[in-house]
């Protein structure tokens, strides 16, 4: 990567902030094609992600023959690496100088590799037993090592894009609504493929060569799109004179020494250990639980993330008449409910099935909007009592933590899907019906688990204390001292 000195990056950067100077980069308000050209950015990595967590561990345990607990244990393996790598790689793009700014040479670069690994993940290599948990096990560190690449600089920016408390909240939503259309996009491929191709052994690898493909060009869309706002606003942070930088560690102490920075994380670890483990148990749900076909797991899929996205346009409304955690208080209960109706869910209620997975939906926007909203107030937060700007680490390690939800939730479930005697179906052309023991512990992580996560992620929310209020004030003090 070329490194320039902060005085040639920032005579770079005022260059080319002077060549797109317009009204509307001037003020805190985002035109609404600068927040759809940075949701497409997310667009794109909620293909890959909706893929892997919908239909990546039955494809290991299912299509590829593996262990269930070895299955698990890969995720797990794939997440460890990046409890080390997120940090890193956040406090390095924090420090990147060049003339494209500090987080645009990460995406463009790790695009490439997040591509090639992500199909890489669909195909079967002609081994067996631990040398083919090396094989996924290997590919999955190098997949989330680019993965991190490219959307933790990605995330950062929504903190440098604006610094008003209702633009945010407008821009992640529009993240969020771009997030859920790339699951959406995702599943109704899913759908496509498995309708055309019977073999398993074609359609998951041309799903993986497809998503792959997806996610590259919308992170290089979303870098041309946001390309004005974010060279405008990168010549106004350089133009500000602050303190030397810290050492790595010491960043990460003081980081978590912010006390609203661990509400956020609680927030939303809470939030998708919650959701993860629900999205990981459902194949197992409705083929081995409800005894539909798998063609029904896409359909509650593309359900639940259809009525999430329409949900998102009322809870932003919501958002911008009171505070944003009043919003998660008020749209989780709905998911909590519907865990509970699944729980309580007997074979051949289908259309029950799918009532609950539309309740479930409703709520589940809410965990997609404010957790990421809440994040850039924290930022403001930590600039106003140490006067730097950290949005690297800070998003970092909630792209860790996100990274580590899912895999604490499929290692979770293969645990236990693996203790209660799951019955391996790979290459199996019959139905192969599954023990008692299972089919409850399938029934215990589609309601109970799951509400116990959100249950603490309510109790975090109520408690967290920048308001709308809170957040005013932060920005007077930081706005008196930039002037």
């Amino acid at each position: 990567m070329i490194r320039l000195s902060r005085q040639q990056a920032k005579t770079a950067l005022v260059q080319l902030s002077d060549r797109f100077q317009a009204t509307d980069y001037h003020s805190d308000h985002l035109a609404i094609r600068t927040k759809a050209a940075y949701a497409m950015g997310d667009f794109g990595g909620a293909i890959p992600g909706c893929m892997q967590v919908f239909f990546l561990l039955f494809f290991l345990t299912n299509i590829a023959g593996l262990d269930a607990g070895l299955a698990g244990s890969v995720l797990l393996l794939g997440k460890g690496w990046d409890a080390i790598s997120d940090p890193m790689i956040g406090w390095l793009s924090d420090r990147t100088q060049s003339r494209w700014g500090r987080r645009y040479p990460w995406m463009i670069v790790a695009s490439i590799p997040l591509g090639i690994c992500f199909f890489l993940h669909w195909v079967v290599p002609p081994v067996s037993g631990w040398l083919l948990f090396g094989y996924y096990g290997l590919i999955t560190i190098l997949f989330y090592t680019a993965f991190t690449a490219v959307f933790l600089p990605l995330g950062a920016l929504a903190a440098e894009l604006t610094q008003d408390y209702d633009e945010r909240t407008s821009l992640i939503s529009f993240q969020s609504a771009f997030k859920i259309g790339g699951s959406l996009f995702a599943l109704v491929l899913a759908q496509v493929l498995f309708g055309l191709f019977e073999s398993p052994q074609l359609r998951y690898p041309l799903l993986g060569s497809l998503g792959g493909l997806m996610a590259m060009i919308s992170v290089y869309i979303c870098v041309f799109g946001t390309s004005k706002r974010y060279f405008q606003q990168e010549a106004k942070r350089l133009a500000i004179t602050r303190p030397p930088s810290l050492p790595f560690l010491q960043q990460i102490r003081i980081a978590f020494s912010n006390k609203p920075f661990l509400y956020a994380i609680g927030i939303y670890l809470c939030s998708w250990l919650g959701v993860q483990v629900t999205v990981a148990i459902l194949p197992y749900f409705i083929v081995d639980y409800m005894q539909l076909a798998d063609r029904h797991l896409t359909q509650m899929a593309l359900l639940v993330q259809g009525v999430s996205l329409l949900g998102m346009a009322f809870w932003n409304a919501i958002a911008q008449k009171v505070d944003k955690k009043t919003v998660y208080c008020l749209g989780i209960p709905f998911t909590m409910l519907a865990g509970v109706g699944l729980f309580m869910l007997q074979p051949g209620q289908m259309l029950t099935m799918y009532g609950l997975g539309a309740i479930a939906g409703f709520g589940i926007a809410t965990a997609h909007l404010v957790p990421w909203s809440i994040l850039p107030d924290v930022v403001d937060l930590d600039e106003l009592n140490t006067g730097q700007r950290r949005e690297g680490i800070f998003y970092s390690f909630m792209v860790m933590l996100q990274k580590l939800g899912i895999a604490l939730s499929l290692f979770i479930v293969g645990q236990i899907l693996s203790h209660a005697g799951l019955l391996a179906t790979a290459g199996s052309k019959e139905a192969i019906s599954q023990p008692e023991s299972v089919l409850w512990a399938i029934r215990l992580m589609v309601g109970p688990i799951p509400i116990a996560f959100l249950s603490m992620g309510l109790v975090l929310a109520y408690f967290y204390p920048i308001t709308r209020t809170v957040h005013a004030a932060i920005r007077l003090q930081l706005q008196q001292r930039h002037d």
